[in-house]
């Protein structure tokens, strides 16, 4: 394999032979799509720092999910935006079956049928203080938090949800949940895990799609992951398996794509990344500022996970990027 015999440009010179010999390549079939949800009929609200992406109605979020299912996406991620005076100390309102989080997952289960329907298990949208477990004298419990997560695991399974998301980083969760659900009855109802979630700067934006931003007291690097860290990574993800994790999850995705690699080398389950707000929102704002193409990059992003090992990418651009991909 010496020039002048071997030319590597030789497979690149037209389009035809450059996709013959494509190593990776991004399909619709890999795209989640994340909505957030706020009660009311036919309301949006734009996200200043999120630019493309609106909270909506659940009516609204129906006609998304035909959407997306009518371009080929097979799942969508909701996530409610609730009313502050909702939120409790404890995240009571998680619990319940009919709130807004449990309307729209059987509203949309029932409109689009076709479509799955995956939704975070965590307090944070539900909590005062912002974080994703029970909070006691500046600690966040880790035994007691479990418990709770388990009953609004059960709810989610109850409104019609088919993945379950634990989103919240405590110990032994996804084996707790596994065996509630499983009790339950909802035994087909998968779980995916965010079994690597750095403490990230790179969720900003959304945290002002939730409205969380100001409420968060301290920081969440006593449970979410060092942003250092490998080996760490490997290890959480080796628990939630053995627990019943059938999905794993890496958050943020772009700056850890050597984590999502040793994943899916090292574990060979399905890997998911999550494309996240500070991520979207970067690609966003350099093309309002005519630095780079939003689509064009968006595309080079999502396949760049793909190289890495993702088998599915959670992405606010999952529209665009379907459309994209369906005309050529």
């Amino acid at each position: 394999m010496v020039y002048p015999a071997t030319r590597l440009r030789r497979t690149r010179q037209s389009e035809w032979s450059r996709r013959l010999v494509a190593e990776n390549r991004i399909a619709i079939s890999d795209l989640i799509l994340p909505i957030i949800i706020i009660e009311g009929e036919n309301r949006r609200e734009s996200i200043a720092t999120m630019p493309g992406v609106e909270r909506v109605s659940i009516d609204l979020a129906g006609e998304i999910a035909a959407n997306a299912a009518e371009l080929g996406i097979p799942a969508l991620a909701l996530f409610p935006a609730i009313a502050p005076e909702l939120k409790s100390t404890d995240g009571a309102e998680a619990l319940k079956v009919d709130n807004l989080l449990g309307r729209a997952l059987t509203r949309i289960k029932r409109d689009v049928p076709g479509i799955g329907l995956i939704a975070d298990v965590a307090l944070d949208p539900y909590t005062t203080h912002g974080h994703d477990g029970l909070l006691v004298d500046g600690r966040i419990l880790n035994d007691e938090t479990v418990e709770i997560l388990c009953r609004q695991a059960l709810a989610e399974a109850e409104a019609g949800v088919d993945i379950v998301a634990p989103s919240d980083m405590m110990d032994g969760r996804v084996g707790a949940i596994r065996q509630t659900l499983d009790d339950a009855g909802y035994r087909d109802v998968q779980i995916l895990s965010y079994a690597a979630k750095y403490a990230s700067t790179f969720y900003g934006p959304f945290r002002d799609a939730l409205s969380t931003r100001g409420l968060l007291k301290g920081d969440k690097r006593t449970y979410q992951m060092d942003v250092g860290n490998g080996d760490e990574a490997l290890r959480e993800i080796e628990l939630d398996l053995a627990e019943g994790a059938d999905m794993v999850m890496v958050k943020p995705g772009l700056p850890y794509l050597d984590i999502i690699h040793r994943i899916k080398t090292g574990f060979g389950v399905p890997t998911f990344a999550y494309h996240v707000s500070g991520e979207y929102a970067m690609l966003r704002f350099a093309a309002q500022a005519g630095a780079l193409d939003y689509e064009t990059a968006l595309l080079e992003t999502l396949l760049c996970f793909r190289r890495a090992g993702a088998d599915a990418v959670l992405t606010y651009g999952a529209i665009e990027a379907a459309k994209r991909i369906k005309a050529g």
